[in-house]
């Protein structure tokens, strides 16, 4: 009886816990994501205050460095999307003849005339406009949050000190340097994520711009930015940018080929990525198994949406953290951890490495 009632009373703080989460959602989601970002400014910051230049100038300069790559990702993104839009009347054209083609099918399989599923999409402009409502209500919300980030950024690269000692100050005399260690390794599994995914999406823009460009898709530049930078969204990121350049091909007129190539080109990325480049770029350092993983990418969009998927993984890799360094905690650490019968590597990633250390001794 008092297992059982232990086991719902855990449930019960569990789902309490989550609730929280949600409705503090306003609140919590831009503060994770300014915390999350402050870290990998942390070398920078340190090492500008470290050549004696004041820590307010320091973070200052931390944050026009955040402001500047984030112009400049938007100015390539415009840039390619103005090149888009000059094929603009060739891709409605194709839209037009698609929508026609799909009419004739619906008719011809299921009986519903051009008139009766004309009206039928008339009926659905009041659903049309509450969804642009929406939209212009996300990207109000979407410049408040990033204001917000901005000021979480500067404060807490500000005020870091403090807060660690504030955290140090919490625990007992004898834990205090297992606190700083916490702390230390905290931060440093979140720079790693960001650093490592960083890369991932740069190598990504690469492979993806040179294999478009071969395979000769429009815009491909555009794509191929798409692609990687979808890549935030782990799982389903480059899957739906893929889908996207295969459904734009195709409206363009793209041949049979050409949307084979564009598939098998994911394919084989994508192959690259889960067993050269995770690993090597990555290595170790968020070591979450893969179903915890997609649990943490499910219950983030659960609870906060499309930033908890982007926040879900640093998070969880945080919390792992945590639980391996308080004894209560250690076995939800190792429940959420990688296994210990999976290799560290791929054999392919180990003769890489072998093979640049080869090539470093010569």
């Amino acid at each position: 009886m008092t297992t059982s009632s232990s086991v719902i009373k855990k449930l019960l703080i569990l789902f309490l816990v989550f609730a929280g989460l949600h409705f503090a959602k306003d609140f919590l989601i831009p503060l994770c994501i300014g915390a999350v970002i402050a870290t990998l400014f942390l070398p920078l910051c340190r090492g500008l205050e470290s050549i004696r230049l004041p820590r307010v100038i320091a973070v200052l300069v931390c944050l026009l460095v955040f402001v500047g790559a984030i112009a400049g990702i938007a100015t390539l993104l415009g840039l390619q999307i103005f090149e888009l839009t000059q094929d603009f009347d060739m891709i409605k054209q194709k839209s037009i003849q698609l929508f026609d083609r799909a009419q004739e099918f619906i008719f011809s399989q299921v009986g519903i005339s051009a008139e009766k599923q004309f009206q039928i999409l008339s009926e659905q402009q009041g659903n049309i406009t509450q969804i642009i409502q929406g939209v212009a209500g996300s990207l109000s919300s979407i410049f408040t949050y990033f204001i917000l980030i901005l000021v979480y950024i500067v404060l807490i690269l500000y005020y870091r000190g403090h807060i660690k000692e504030f955290l140090i100050k919490l625990s007992s005399e004898s834990d205090k340097s297992q606190m700083e260690k916490v702390i230390y390794n905290v931060a440093k599994v979140s720079q790693n994520y960001l650093l490592g995914l960083f890369k991932m999406i740069v190598l990504l823009w690469i492979m993806y711009g040179l294999s478009f460009s071969i395979l000769g898709v429009h815009n491909a530049l555009f794509f191929a930015f798409l692609c990687g930078l979808l890549e935030i969204i782990p799982f389903i990121g480059n899957l739906t940018g893929t889908g996207i350049t295969v459904l734009v091909a195709a409206v363009q007129g793209g041949s049979s080929p050409l949307l084979i190539g564009i598939i098998i080109t994911y394919g084989i990325i994508q192959f690259i990525q889960g067993w050269v480049l995770e690993p090597l770029i990555v290595g170790s350092q968020v070591k979450i198994n893969p179903l915890f993983t997609i649990i943490a990418l499910v219950v983030g969009q659960l609870v906060w949406g499309l930033p908890g998927i982007f926040l879900a993984i640093p998070l969880i890799a945080m919390l792992k953290i945590i639980c391996d360094h308080i004894e209560p905690l250690k076995p939800y650490g190792f429940l959420i951890g990688e296994t210990t019968d999976v290799k560290k590597d791929s054999f392919l990633v180990n003769k890489i490495k072998n093979w640049f250390k080869t090539g470093s001794n010569k």
